[in-house]
């Protein structure tokens, strides 16, 4: 069975999602055991422990905030047999996401956060021009 590239980009994006977790983990897990923290100490945004676990923390956070969004449309897009709408661009929002997440993970600093909404944009384009088209309102 060959799964359509929209398919693809959710599990993509859930492994990228994953990726980011295990990164969280295992900075956590390093800390913990090796003393410098207890296993229980560590605060949700990861600020607590350096800038860049913050960085990651959010990272993380910004991509489970948007997979269910973007699942939801590729997945009602597959059942209503409608992926055509969805394939041609399904795996430019993961790569939107990725390039998002590298730049959040590098700085937070003016020029960056600057990318960094730059890559949400088509983000947000793609998936507003999904449901429009899915819903029949465009051509």
């Amino acid at each position: 069975m060959t799964m359509s590239s929209s398919i693809q980009a959710v599990l993509l994006y859930a492994g990228w999602t994953l990726a980011l977790l295990c990164g969280i983990a295992m900075l956590r897990a390093t800390y913990s055991l090796t003393g410098r923290r207890a296993a229980n100490a560590f605060a949700v945004g990861g600020d607590d422990v350096s800038a860049f676990s913050g960085r990651l923390c959010r990272a993380h956070a910004n991509c489970y905030e948007n997979l269910p969004v973007f699942a939801a449309i590729v997945l009602g897009a597959y059942a209503a047999d409608s992926s055509a709408i969805t394939d041609p661009l399904a795996m430019w929002v993961v790569a939107a996401r990725i390039a998002q997440s590298i730049v959040h993970l590098w700085s937070t600093g003016i020029p960056a956060v600057a990318l960094r909404f730059c890559c949400l944009l088509p983000q947000l384009a793609i998936q507003i021009w999904w449901l429009i088209t899915l819903f029949g309102v465009a051509p």
